[in-house]
């Protein structure tokens, strides 16, 4: 009796797809012939095998850089040099203005996985862009405001020391707006003009290149704020700094909008790839029970789905208890004879969910590896402050500069490496760097990094005992600050294999419905780093004297040596998830597959 419920379970539901393959191609058919016939709309393709791009890839590539480096620079002129800006025009004490920072920063990368999820859901990732680039406009220009109109902050006091005013409750409300505001900006464009630049190219090795690019112009748009914007900052006013931010965002937002109609794929998405995954897990536990068959007329596939099949007719061996939500059963069709979704769900659905699952334990690596830098960047300025920062009699470098020596490695090892070693690679060996080995290789260069930190803040504080300015509040060490320029390299140039690396790979490995969300997903393990970080801080600070608010008096090479030991082990567990990782997404070109 059962099995005859389930023949004509069966029946009903291929009658049902026959229905939707008819209506899938004849809307197909119709779409290829308006296509035809269109002269405006040009099908993006790659001509040749040397990947030169279509007229409409390129017109994208330079509105997406324009953009890209409009947006990067206004961000970066207010958020390098913050730290600076809280301590002296809001007193507060150094170490509480390093966690404000950290947390704006996590605010930055952690609201990007919200981007993600709009975009792939509801609106796409135009509309997702230009809506955050006008809200950051707003907090920039409230953040500009609060430097511009004395009574929206404290009165003037050295060093944040305790005889200073802290700042009233308006105040504190409007400079916490303004920072909110700007960062669900910056959270909302930063990783969702990635993948949106992604789109427009079909291969991926011409996407990593991409991504490859896509991190140079942003850096090199960061330096270009971290040094100019901080300048005038510095030695002109808070003012003028904010006022060339906002007009570098109004900007870079203009010139995004003017080139709209060269893009492809800004239109609205169709329901959320995310209620599919949760609609596996339900049918999953509903149907835990039923025994799974081998053969492929038991399992449902969805014939209206766009997306390429990228699944085996039967779901996969791995994680064999969610392959029941794929399972065709009595009681799965409504009473109207349609699927019930919360009961059937598609193959491909079931491996969406399966491939998310086997990358979270590579995804979870990037914690560790991130709160380092995090810890790293923030110590950073205070250290710079402390230090000589003179070139030559009459100029001093700002200390929030310091970090475009980060940038500049950064930009200096993704030229070499796309220019130079791939190619290399690509054509004198047959097994070229993949995404998982150059996120490896960032991981040791950064923890040699943490290593070079400890070494050079230990001699800094030698100079402190024998120059006798423990205890003296507003010492300054006579040692160049050009001693972190080591680290600062070391630190670059991991972020130039890792942090490509990782956009890459999961914008590759992700499911297809959850593109504009892979990327994000990278920012928001930067985010949570740091959270870990400021707390790995606190705790440091209660359990421990190494970081004292005159760091002079502490022992922050200790808090160094820390994360390279936590660094160390974070790499071991990273190889051995990388070792047993298999790629689901590979390019057709041997040369660009993927291998261990």
């Amino acid at each position: 009796m059962k099995v005859d419920s389930m023949s004509n379970e069966i029946e009903k539901l291929k009658t049902n797809e026959d229905k939707l393959k008819s209506i899938a191609t004849n809307q197909l058919t119709q779409q290829c012939a308006e296509l035809c016939r269109s002269e405006d709309i040009k099908v993006p393709e790659l001509e040749g095998d040397d990947g030169t791009l279509h007229k409409t890839h390129n017109v994208y590539q330079s509105t997406s850089a324009a953009t890209m480096a409009g947006l990067s620079i206004a961000s970066g002129g207010w958020t390098s040099n913050l730290i600076v800006y809280l301590i002296n025009e809001f007193n507060m004490k150094s170490i509480k203005a390093a966690k404000v920072y950290n947390v704006v920063n996590g605010c930055t990368t952690i609201l990007p996985i919200l981007g993600g999820i709009i975009a792939d859901s509801f609106v796409g990732c135009f509309s997702v862009i230009w809506i955050s680039s006008l809200i950051s406009a707003v907090g920039i220009l409230l953040l500009l405001l609060t430097a511009a109109i004395d009574v929206l902050r404290p009165v003037a006091c050295d060093d944040g020391s305790s005889l200073c005013a802290d700042p009233s409750k308006h105040q504190y409300v409007v400079l916490y707006v303004a920072l909110g505001l700007a960062s669900l900006g910056i959270a909302g464009t930063r990783f969702t003009i990635a993948p949106m630049g992604a789109n427009q190219l079909d291969r991926p090795k011409h996407q990593a290149i991409f991504f490859d690019w896509y991190i140079f112009a942003f850096y090199t748009s960061f330096a270009i704020s971290t040094t100019a914007i901080v300048y005038v900052e510095d030695n002109v006013s808070w003012s003028w700094g904010y006022g060339i931010s906002l007009a570098c965002n109004i900007l870079g937002l203009a010139i995004f909008l003017v080139g709209k109609r060269f893009y492809r794929d800004v239109r609205e998405q169709g329901g959320s790839p995310f209620v599919n995954l949760a609609r596996v897990v339900v049918a999953a536990i509903q149907k835990w029970r039923v025994p799974l068959s081998e053969q492929t007329q038991h399992y449902y596939h969805d014939p209206s789905n766009k997306i390429p099949m990228t699944t085996s007719p039967v779901p996969t061996e791995s994680f064999k208890f969610l392959n029941c939500a794929a399972l065709i059963t009595e009681g799965d069709s409504k009473s109207d004879g349609s699927r019930d979704p919360w009961r059937l769900c598609t193959v491909q659905q079931v491996e969406d969910l399966k491939s998310l699952i086997k990358l979270f334990p590579l995804w979870a690596s990037g914690f560790l590896i991130s709160t380092q830098l995090v810890i790293q960047s923030s110590l950073l300025i205070l250290q710079a402050l402390k230090m000589d920062r003179h070139m030559g009699p009459h100029f001093e470098i700002p200390a929030s500069s310091m970090l475009v020596f980060i940038l500049l490695f950064t930009c200096i090892a993704i030229f070499i490496l796309d220019r130079f070693l791939y190619p290399f690679l690509a054509k004198y060996t047959r097994f070229p760097l993949t995404p998982l080995q150059r996120i490896g290789i960032g991981h040791v260069i950064t923890v040699f990094s943490m290593a070079v930190s400890a070494l050079v803040e230990s001699r800094r504080l030698k100079l402190v005992r024998s120059h006798n300015l423990l205890g003296k509040n507003g010492a300054i060490v006579p040692m160049s600050v050009f001693w972190l320029v080591p680290q600062l390299a070391l630190n670059g140039i991991g972020e130039g294999f890792h942090f490509p690396g990782h956009l890459g790979f999961y914008y590759q490995e992700f499911p297809a419905p959850l593109k504009n969300t892979s990327t994000a997903m990278v920012s928001l393990f930067i985010g949570i780093a740091y959270y870990i970080g400021n707390a790995l801080i606190d705790l440091v600070q209660r359990i421990s004297g190494w970081l004292p608010d005159n760091i002079n008096d502490g022992r922050m090479d200790n808090v160094f040596w820390l994360c390279c030991a936590l660094g160390s082990a974070n790499f071991i567990y990273y190889l051995v998830f990388a070792s047993l990782y298999k790629y689901k997404n590979v390019d057709d070109n041997p040369n660009d597959e993927p291998s261990k």
